[in-house]
């Protein structure tokens, strides 16, 4: 690792505000280390950022350096810089690698490429339970599941991944000191126990709408693919997948019904080239040409093992008076029904007074 010396100047060029990420890699590109640009002085660095520069000599960052420093001395906390061996070598080759990621957990997962699984924040129970089984799956295999810890798909990832006792990395939107959402606060912990939470924000940084877009290249760096399970049309996961492309990953969608908002999202995608995904063996398949078994995944019962309720469920969510048309049930006797199978995790009753089957 880097020597306290040396990360004091990687941190001092990365915590003024004003200096983004386009300036602190042309003055590197200049220079060479933080060090040398900061003993080339201020007219030498006006040269390669114009005015900007004065900021780099008069703003005055101690406070959040001597604090950053601090943090790194504390077990399993570490700053990592573009000029450390153990900076991930995928984020190396995109256009905008951060300068400095703060890590908490294990640094070596950063250097494995694995699969990135994002999507709704507003996603189904059926969205959730896909993204935790296929990240469960994949986690099982050895990939390290990516995400970005966000409630709904993100955390389904995240816990997939951790239920197979599998690497898992969570990038988020805030300081690394600072994590978010509160909800999904038991869950962080145990990705930082058992994988690795990392941040380029400095620390103290507030959840800020601007920043989560901004980790989205992260997310999308650090994988070989990116599964998109559910989302909208406008959104962050859709940004994330475009990034991916550009960084040249594979990007892959799961499609949805025709009447969900948060299918949309994953079919705009398929049609803008991105691989229809069915199955973990689709992604296995694209990952190292060999699929495994089939059976492996494919544990649902078929319609003649489901309860009559389930099979006329299909796979749209519907509404109460929909079911009693198709089986021709009365609506208490179906609400009691439906009770039984949503506490037997086959059902999941959706806002609206619809219900959704599960697998």
């Amino acid at each position: 690792m880097i020597e306290p010396e040396g990360l004091a100047a990687w941190l001092r060029l990365t915590l003024i505000p004003g200096i983004g990420g386009e300036s602190q890699r042309k003055l590197l590109a200049a220079f060479g280390l933080p060090e040398a640009i900061f003993a080339a002085g201020r007219l030498a660095a006006r040269s390669v950022i114009g005015d900007r520069a004065d900021l780099l000599f008069d703003h005055d960052c101690s406070e959040l350096l001597e604090r950053s420093l601090a943090w790194t001395g504390q077990p399993g906390q570490t700053i990592i810089t573009l000029g450390d061996a153990d900076y991930p070598p995928a984020l190396l080759e995109t256009a905008d690698p951060p300068a400095l990621l703060y890590v908490r957990g294990n640094v070596a997962l950063l250097r494995e490429r694995g699969l990135a699984i994002v999507g709704s924040r507003n996603a189904t129970p059926q969205g959730r339970q896909t993204a935790e089984n296929f990240a469960r799956t994949l986690a099982g295999k050895g990939y390290c599941i990516i995400s970005g810890l966000a409630l709904g798909i993100d955390a389904a990832a995240h816990r997939g991944a951790l239920a197979a006792n599998g690497p898992t990395v969570a990038v988020i939107g805030t300081g690394a000191d600072r994590l978010y959402p509160a909800g999904n606060l038991e869950l962080a912990q145990a990705i930082v126990e058992h994988g690795a939470v990392v941040s380029e924000f400095p620390l103290g940084t507030p959840p800020l709408a601007a920043n989560f877009p901004r980790r989205n290249r992260i997310i999308s760096g650090l994988a070989r693919g990116v599964l998109v399970v559910e989302a909208a049309p406008q959104s962050g996961s859709l940004i994330t997948a475009r990034l991916a492309a550009e960084q040249g990953r594979d990007v892959f969608a799961i499609p949805g019904s025709i009447h969900s908002p948060v299918a949309r999202g994953c079919h705009l995608l398929i049609k803008q080239g991105a691989k229809l995904i069915e199955t973990a063996d689709d992604i296995l398949e694209e990952f190292s040409g060999l699929a495994a078994p089939a059976a492996e995944y494919r544990k649902d019962p078929g319609p003649a093992d489901e309860p009559p309720i389930v099979v006329a469920l299909g796979h749209d969510p519907c509404t109460l008076d929909e079911l009693a048309e198709r089986t021709a049930m009365k609506a208490d006797q179906l609400l009691g029904e439906l009770l039984t199978l949503e506490l037997s995790g086959r059902v999941a009753s959706l806002p609206g007074n619809r219900y959704q089957r599960l697998a």
